[in-house]
């Protein structure tokens, strides 16, 4: 008999990946997306059917983590045996700006399943997405599943919460939760206000001739970047380990948002030079300024240092990145220059 999967938060990023990757696998996936007036399902048009269709193995259902009978109703209704909450405002700098929505849909929003869960089934596995951001100002170095949390934005802190509440659920009501903790993970889905999409972007416009300058923040942000294709698969070992614990999933390797740009530059062949400091600090390309800083983009308080250790997914789930920040690159900067010349 087939499993079957729900998704929260299907129509972003991991959801996509995360669906095809258990559709390959054989189950039947059910994804959760948001009522909204504009098409929010670009990332899922390939494998969505026509739901008139008799026969079909992805579902979509209209739902919102923040809305606690459309969760519980949803699960009651789909039978799932397991759940990945994927679901979050995920944006580290919006949620400074709208912090009582960002702690709604990604502190309770997990509150609000694992309640439905305990309610329901116990025996539903339960896959909840935890953040680097968690560890936010970093208290070890490389972190683990041991590190401390000091989270710096309403993302962090919200994602901690969500992160206690699945140890306390697993723990009070005996339910297979896991947390999976995972660092910085980019794709050519990535949503264009993310740094990496828009650095991306930002080049492949510069050298089509489309887009003058790329504005930046800090540049000295250090970050762990894998590909979100291996993070899913990582997603899913969790929930096929023997018993329900917490993991760290990383590459271990570390690059700052100014190396990034280096190397999308360099895959473009662009020949930038960099001149000044701090604020002031500029990338020319053929004596004309194409990156500029702005406070604007930096954030009330930040987050430089994240590196991971992902020693016990690598020895005990045998879990390893086959992708690296090379070939990131590569398949973001080809999906952009693919979109230009179809345009």
């Amino acid at each position: 008999m087939k499993k079957t999967a729900l998704i929260f938060g299907v129509t972003g990023q991991d959801g996509s990946y995360l669906s095809k990757f258990l559709l390959n696998k054989g189950y039947v996936v059910h994804g959760v997306k948001r009522r909204s007036s504009s098409i929010n399902t670009i990332r899922i048009d390939d494998i969505y059917q026509d739901p008139f269709l008799k026969k079909k193995n992805f579902i979509l259902h209209y739902g919102d983590v923040t809305d606690g009978t459309a969760v519980f109703d949803i699960i009651k209704k789909t039978k799932p045996n397991e759940i990945y909450n994927l679901a979050a405002q995920s944006h580290v700098a919006v949620s400074f700006k709208i912090p009582e929505y960002t702690s709604n849909a990604d502190a309770l929003g997990s509150l609000r399943i694992l309640d439905s869960i305990v309610k329901l089934n116990k025996k539903i596995k339960f896959y909840q997405a935890g953040s680097s951001e968690m560890f936010g100002k970093v208290q070890t170095f490389p972190q683990n599943e041991k590190t401390p949390f000091y989270p710096r934005s309403p993302y962090g802190v919200s994602k901690v919460y969500s992160h206690w509440i699945t140890i306390n659920y697993r723990e009070s009501y005996k339910i297979f939760a896991c947390n999976g903790i995972l660092f910085n993970h980019e794709s050519p889905l990535r949503g264009e206000t993310f740094v990496t999409k828009k650095i991306v972007k930002g080049l492949c416009n510069i050298k089509n001739g489309t887009q003058k300058k790329l504005y930046l923040g800090n540049l000295y942000s250090k970050r762990d970047w894998g590909h979100a294709q291996d993070y899913v698969e990582a997603m899913w070992m969790i929930l096929q380990y023997s018993k329900p614990e917490d993991w760290v999933i990383s590459t271990g390797k570390q690059y700052s948002v100014k190396q990034f740009v280096n190397l999308v530059a360099k895959y473009l062949k662009l020949k930038i030079t960099w001149r000044g400091n701090g604020i002031n600090e500029k990338a020319f390309l053929n004596k004309r300024p194409i990156i500029e800083i702005k406070k604007e983009y930096f954030r009330p308080a930040d987050v430089e240092n994240l590196k991971g250790d992902a020693s016990k997914a690598k020895k005990i789930l045998k879990w390893k990145p086959l992708k690296d920040i090379n070939y990131l690159i590569k398949d973001m900067v080809e999906y952009e220059l693919n979109q230009i010349h179809n345009v």
